[in-house]
């Protein structure tokens, strides 16, 4: 009976839409970033492989590979999912992912060199010290702490020494568990006292610190073990100390190419690009005064509210003095450099004066790659105004269309064509200066400032662009919207704060100094 009864083409429905979405999703796996990843990570699979196995390789100890491949194998499956899980914009960043796994491949190979030509265990200390640090200077300290644990985890089994009878050396050097904690305790104190650098002595306390608690670790765990002589037990701590403090030495002389490698900036070389001095600050302040001052008070604006929400306030104040970079090109297009003349658009027609603003954010992004401005100030010039209306001109074209008796309906301009082309801000800083951009405009053209107005407007203003979509993809949510709010309110009423008129003597004339040529009213 059931083969005889007529199927319902609901479910037959049902089933070919399912089917078409299974195919669909495929065809989108094959087609994203999946792949190239998938790639990378199994060639950085087969050289820690590789690596780990080479002296077993050398006595032909095949069968001792086998677990060998085994750790390699699943070590490799949890730092994948960590990577997918807590960074996934690697999987589409080839040249990021291709660098870390450079990293991780390069410290493994000089931890087993080490091992294998001096019978030492240091370098893999060293290395752990050193993948903390470049990892908490690139990324945030959570994802530099994970990896770096997977990394001492590969490198206690790639620096493990022979025994003894093969290299005497090998019998007082840290194996094993004790490896791992040791390298782990050097790596862990890195990831948890590096947050930023904005010191040059930063790294070198950072390195001493480091080596200090290797040291600690080292000396203990080599005294518990009670294998080795007091003096090769300290002997043992002060190699692993001194490995790990001349790391950071190391990397703070190489600190200028990590950041190009990684395309980072850090906190010094943000500091560096804020310096009135800067070629290109120096431009802004002489061909566009007004939107240099403008830049400078959305700097002070925008880092306040990035510090009151635990972000990056430095990030966002530089970011600020170059967002409008771009300006330069035709500044007196703009109102804040007319000083007082006339307006230039008095002379376009809307769609043209649409062209104009808008090529400004286009402009700044040419004149950010001229000037070889980092990439992580670059996505404040292209986003700080996302995909807004430039509600003026729009405006003012649709009253130009109203006027024209022949023009239709269909003929009225629409929105998109008065929207900047974006993208949305990416980044929660991004989102502050794109706000605090937008509400310093708003609050400088009220005809009377104070901060009950000016409460009101940043809550309009911030309440529009979450309506509009502009912060769908900087993952901002309401509570931190709120303090920013906050946080911008207090900036800018400080900043707009009212003044006591100045005294004028009973003597003088209304409008004339009191001050103006007082010699002169004493010989009158």
């Amino acid at each position: 009976m059931a083969l005889l009864r007529k199927p319902s083409l609901r479910r037959t429905k049902v089933r070919k839409d399912a089917a078409y979405a299974s195919i669909w999703n495929i065809r989108r796996l094959a087609e994203t970033d999946l792949i190239v990843s998938l790639l990378i990570w199994v060639v950085f699979l087969l050289l820690c492989f590789f690596i780990l196995s080479v002296d077993l390789i050398r006595r032909a100890l095949y069968i001792e590979m086998l677990p060998v491949g085994a750790v390699v194998l699943f070590t490799s499956v949890a730092a994948a999912f960590y990577i997918h899980h807590y960074q996934g914009r690697i999987i589409r960043n080839h040249a990021r992912a291709t660098a870390l796994a450079g990293l991780a491949v390069f410290l493994l190979a000089a931890a087993k060199l080490v091992s294998l030509i001096s019978g030492y265990t240091c370098a893999a200390t060293a290395g752990a010290v050193a993948a903390a640090i470049i990892l908490s200077i690139s990324y945030d300290q959570r994802f530099a702490i994970g990896i770096s644990v997977f990394y001492c985890l590969l490198a206690s089994f790639a620096a493990a020494p022979m025994s003894a009878a093969i290299d005497p050396v090998a019998e007082h050097q840290l194996a094993g568990i004790n490896l791992f904690v040791t390298a782990s305790a050097g790596a862990l104190t890195c990831c948890l006292s590096l947050r930023e650098i904005r010191t040059r002595m930063k790294l070198l306390k950072v390195s001493a610190a480091a080596a200090a608690i290797v040291f600690i670790m080292a000396l203990s765990l080599d005294y518990l073990a009670e294998r080795s002589r007091p003096i090769y037990v300290f002997s043992n701590a002060a190699q692993h100390a001194a490995a790990a403090f001349l790391v950071g030495l190391l990397i703070q002389s190489l600190l200028p190419l990590i950041e190009k490698t990684f395309r980072i900036a850090t906190s010094m070389t943000l500091l560096d690009y804020s310096d009135a001095n800067q070629p290109l600050l120096k431009r802004l302040a002489m061909e566009a005064p007004g939107t240099f001052s403008h830049s400078l008070l959305i700097g002070s604006v925008a880092e306040a509210a990035a510090t009151a929400i635990g972000r990056n306030g430095l990030l966002c104040r530089v970011g600020a003095y170059y967002h409008d970079i771009g300006k330069i090109n035709k500044a007196g297009y703009f109102v804040e450099n007319e000083m007082g003349s006339a307006s230039r658009h008095k002379e376009l027609s809307p769609a043209m004066s649409q062209l104009v603003i808008v090529g400004h954010v286009k402009d700044g992004i040419e004149m950010a790659r001229e000037y070889a401005l980092p990439t992580v100030l670059r996505q404040f010039i292209e986003t700080h105004h996302g995909t807004t209306l430039i509600e003026h001109f729009y405006n003012e074209a649709k009253k130009l269309k109203s006027k024209d008796a022949k023009a239709r309906p269909a003929d009225m301009p629409s929105e998109s064509e008065f929207r900047y082309p974006g993208p949305k801000p990416r980044t929660k800083e991004a989102a502050i200066v794109m706000l605090a951009d937008t509400v310093e405009g708003a609050v400088r053209s009220l005809p009377e400032v104070t901060p009950t107005k000016i409460e009101a407007v940043v809550h309009n203003m911030s309440m529009r662009r979450l309506q509009d979509g502009q912060f769908d993809e900087c993952d901002l949510s309401l509570r931190e919207l709120s303090r920013i709010e906050a946080s911008i309110s207090k900036t800018l009423a400080a900043h707009y704060h009212g003044r006591i008129a100045y005294p004028q003597p009973p003597d003088i004339p209304p409008g004339q100094p009191h001050n103006d040529k007082p010699e002169q009213k004493k010989n009158s």
